[in-house]
Formats: structure tokens, sequence, C-alpha cells
């Protein structure tokens, strides 16, 4: 796949203060690459700089062939941009609003008002068009910012939070929108919502104190997970066993401990962790089959990406 959006070396200091601290990575063609980081991280810092929106203290931007700080126009005319908080004039309704945008983006006649048409029906404005923005609900605000993005159909989207304030359907409706949009597109957002990345991400980067920890698909992010291959086992059977249970469960090779979760005169439930880079369902299968229990419920975890989230930026706070 193409390389859309190369990002080497940057920085950005405000005085005393470094919030995006030398970060290199590129995004390809089709790629919808979430960025997650705690709050201050220096998420919204560069989608700034990728955007144009601040210049960089030291590093490149380029989008398309084209360095943002040598070529802004060219970048610009590729790219479109949700800053966080969606601003928009408050006194204008979503149609002025879109009709100015769609001008300043180079459309007119025919093109424009079946850009504009096609926009509003895709994020669903057709009820607010004519209402002042500054009446709107927050989910409503940020629709008309994700709109103006979109409109010109550009080649790389940039996304600070495009969820945020939506209801559950209408999150629903965008992250539809922004996978149909994927296959021909970079796309690049911003979210606190993990869910989100297994949602619509086909990759992931975390950063923290502006610097990437990590960066990879979510199924591998996942697998840094100490909850990656850990077993759950459910037995139909009596408290009194549980003893017997534990210590032949912890016998098995490969098994690096065993966390009690339900204990009682029906049941007993295990989680079966493993040694690093180890797959132990196998042996926990046979193992039960062998002894004759009877299993209710046997699964392997795939990993938690918010406990990867919590042990990679709490080595920073």
């Amino acid at each position: 796949m193409e390389t859309m959006v190369e990002i080497k070396n940057l920085r950005k200091q405000f005085g005393p203060l470094t919030a995006v601290d030398n970060i290199s990575f590129q995004v390809s063609q089709g790629e919808v690459l979430g960025f997650l980081g705690p709050n201050g991280a220096g998420k919204s810092t560069t989608m700034k700089m990728i955007s144009g929106f601040l210049t960089p203290t030291t590093g490149t931007v380029t989008v398309a062939g084209h360095e943002i700080v040598e070529k802004p126009l060219e970048v610009k005319r590729r790219l479109g941009y949700l800053p966080e908080g969606a601003p928009a004039y408050p006194d204008m309704t979503p149609a002025n609003y879109l009709d100015f945008v769609a001008q300043v983006r180079g459309l007119r006649g025919k093109d424009k008002r079946h850009r504009i048409a096609d926009t509003v029906t895709r994020v669903n404005l057709e009820s607010v068009l004519h209402q002042p923005v500054d009446t709107l609900s927050k989910g409503f605000k940020r629709r008309v910012g994700l709109a103006q993005a979109i409109l010109h159909d550009p080649e790389v989207l940039i996304l600070d939070e495009p969820t945020d304030g939506l209801d559950p359907n209408q999150k629903h409706e965008v992250r539809t929108l922004i996978k149909n949009m994927a296959k021909e597109k970079v796309i690049i957002l911003s979210t606190h919502i993990l869910e989100e990345v297994h949602a619509v991400c086909s990759r992931a980067i975390i950063i923290a104190n502006g610097k990437i920890l990590a960066d990879g698909t979510p199924a591998e992010l996942e697998a840094k997970s100490q909850y990656h291959n850990a077993v759950t086992i459910t037995l139909q059977t009596a408290a009194n066993k549980a003893d017997k249970v534990r210590k032949s469960l912890l016998n098995l090779p490969g098994v690096r401990k065993l966390e009690t979760l339900v204990e009682d005169n029906s049941q007993l439930r295990y989680q079966v962790f493993p040694e690093a880079h180890r797959s132990i369902i196998g042996e926990i299968s046979q193992h039960a089959r062998s002894q004759q229990w009877i299993v209710t419920e046997l699964h392997a975890e795939k990993g938690h990406l918010d406990d990867v989230f919590r042990s990679i930026t709490a080595r920073l706070s």
C-alpha cells in the first residue's frame, strides 16, 4: 500500500514544555490509525501539526508527497480535519456553514450541490439543517464538524475524538461511515474509547508524555496483555473439590498462576494464566477430559487492550 502520511522526528515545544517529543511513524492508504493516550499525551498537538494548524518545532510532516511547511495548500487540499470540540460558526446553520466550506474548498455549481447533499445524508443532518449551530446538541455539532471534514472527499482524514458526545446509535453510524471510507483513504483518529479501536482501527499507537510507547494492530497490542491466552474454566462440581482442582491446574506445564473467580456448592470457576508466549487451552482441555470433569465453560482470552494501555502509560506516571 502507498504511504500517504509520513511523520519524521516530529517535535513541538511550548516554551519549556515538550508536548510532542521526536516521534516518527507512517500511515498507508487503507489504514485506520487509532491514536491513544491519556489527557495531555500529545495526541491533539500531533494532529494539529499534521493538519497544518500548528507548525512543528522540528521534524517533518509529509502528506501525499507534499511537506506541510513547504507546500501547506497542497497538503490541505488533500486533507480533511475534525478538530477537538468540532468548532463551527455558532450563528450559521449547517446548510450555510457547509455551503461556505464548499466554496472555500473550491466546489462550485452542480458539484457543490451534490457534495453537500451527499454529505448531509451520510452524517444524518437533515433534521437540523436550518437551525443555528449554536442551538444544536453536542452530538449534532460533532456531526456538523465531521461533515465539513469529509465534504471535499479528501484522501486523508484527521479526526480528533470523532464520536465524542454521540449517543450509542450515533456512534455506530459514525463508526460505520469511517469503516466504509477507510478502503480508499488514510484515517487517523484520536480516541479515549478503547472499544472504538476494536470497532474501526486497523492499527493503534499509544502515546504518553509526547512519546510513542507502542505501535501495532489491535491484536498485536492485546498480545502484550497479561490476559493474553489466559483460560477461563468453569466446572460443575462441589466446592469441596476446589483444592484438588486448583492444585492440578497449577501443576500443568506452562501455567504461571491461577485466580479463583467462583467457588460455591454448584460450580468452580478459575482463570488460569500461561507463561509468556504460551497457549495452554489445549493442555487444560485434555486435562479436564482425563479427570472426567463436567466443564460448562472453557475459553481463552485474546487479551485486554485497557490492561495494556494502563500498564504502558503507568510507567511514565
